[in-house]
């Protein structure tokens, strides 16, 4: 199983850089710090060592405006930035959180334009990131039709989805196999993002070799959790609710020393991307070469589901795991491979999922909500249903913002269409009613 992902991974080489860049920095950047000696900043401060930064891009009616300098300031402390002539994007290193004052200097303004706020605000108390969007009087904001978003939207939402869909078989076979709902799964996506960043980013090992390597670290550490927490609380026969508890309670201490490990920066794995225009749809290359990826390793999952004795001998401990038993199968044998396999599967997915979005702390914990819905959605304990139910998640999620639902409730809207379809189908769309009470 291990070595199909390997070897699914190797495409990626095609589409991310070797060295990952800042984020905003995919450009080249003209960038002037002013540092005040006041406090407890001085000018010996190294700004390459700052972990926040504020940008943005100026341009009108879609033209970049270079030359213009912007001042974040937060009490005695300022820096300046200017904007590149070729993409209009600006970057500001700063030292610390805040709320920070971003003032457009409009001497330097091109002789004609006038910004409609000049001065901004930056809140770098929650993120280590914080985008600022001028706007230049004149501006024509450029609006398109649903149907001519339709199709990106539901480009995006496939991508999504089948990102979904590889962590979420993880907690399907999982819950088969076991009957836990594990809530520490959404770390072992985060897990395999941040290693992934960790090897190919910071490192600078090729991006095979770290997402190889990334997988067979989230892989052993799925081996890890069977063999010392999990296969002692079944042997003491804990309950399953008690076992959700504890799934709880591991993935919060999990969260933290994430946080503690990688700081709560956001993680820039790939460093940028090469657009890609099909037809009316705008995409990249990375998004494209980890959808590919992403199908490669679902149709490798229902082959071994479906062809080999491993895959049929988990598809009937699944079924009925007294049964199996009883018919010679080492049902514990089959459950560690099932962990050490929704293991890998589920770092994979982080490790696209970083080279697509970035990363940070909070990844895993993010997506936890639809990989719940998308296993209930499918049908609880069915890898096909997890998948299709993945693929329906992603869709919703995506096309949402196309009946002017605000982006912040596009996850709840998936959950809403969760309960109108489980209202009308209680088992799930793959689900058998055996398996509910």
């Amino acid at each position: 199983m291990l070595t199909a992902l390997a070897i699914a991974a190797g495409l990626l080489s095609l589409s991310a850089p070797a060295q990952a860049a800042a984020p905003a920095a995919n450009t080249s950047v003209s960038h002037h710090l002013a540092v005040s000696t006041a406090g407890h900043l001085s000018s010996s401060s190294d700004p390459s060592t700052w972990e926040y930064s504020i940008a943005g891009a100026l341009k009108l009616n879609g033209k970049p405006v270079g030359g213009v300098v912007i001042t974040a300031t937060l009490g005695s402390f300022s820096a300046k930035g200017t904007s590149d002539a070729a993409t209009g994007r600006w970057l500001i290193a700063v030292p610390e959180a805040g709320k920070y004052t971003v003032k457009i200097d409009e001497s330097t303004l091109p002789k004609g334009f006038a910004v409609q706020n000049p001065v901004m605000t930056a809140d770098l108390t929650q993120f280590s990131f914080a985008p600022v969007l001028f706007k230049f009087g004149g501006q024509v904001v450029a609006t398109e039709s649903v149907w001519q978003q339709l199709p990106g939207r539901l480009l995006a939402g496939l991508n999504f989805g089948l990102l979904l869909a590889l962590s979420a078989i993880g907690i399907s076979l999982i819950f088969g196999t076991t009957g836990l709902s594990n809530f520490a799964h959404g770390e072992m996506v985060t897990l395999g993002a941040l290693f992934m960043w960790l090897f190919h980013a910071s490192m600078g090992w090729p991006v095979v070799v770290a997402a190889v390597a990334a997988i067979i670290i989230t892989a052993a550490f799925g081996w890890a959790q069977d063999a010392w927490l999990w296969k002692p609380l079944r042997k003491r026969r804990m309950g399953l609710n008690q076992m959700m508890i504890v799934s709880i309670g591991f993935s919060i201490v999990l969260r933290y020393l994430f946080l503690l490990l990688f700081n709560g920066d956001t993680k820039d794995i790939a460093g940028g991307a090469v657009s890609v225009k099909l037809g009316s749809i705008d995409t990249t290359d990375i998004t494209l070469w980890g959808m590919v990826i992403a199908l490669v390793a679902l149709v490798g999952v229902a082959l071994f589901l479906t062809r080999t004795r491993i895959g049929k001998a988990t598809r009937a401990v699944s079924d009925n795991a007294a049964l199996a038993s009883a018919t010679g199968i080492d049902v514990e044998r089959i459950i560690r491979i099932v962990w050490v396999a929704a293991a890998a599967l589920t770092g994979f997915a982080g490790v696209l999922y970083g080279l697509e979005f970035q990363a940070n702390w909070l990844t895993g914990f993010d997506l936890l909500l639809l990989l719940f819905a998308a296993v209930t959605l499918g049908g609880l304990g069915t890898a096909f249903g997890a998948t299709v139910g993945a693929l329906i998640i992603g869709m919703v999620v995506e096309l949402a913002p196309l009946f002017n639902i605000p982006n912040e409730l596009r996850y709840a809207v998936a959950l809403v269409i969760l309960i109108v379809i489980l209202i009308v189908r209680p088992q799930g769309v793959l689900g058998k009613k055996q398996r509910l009470g």
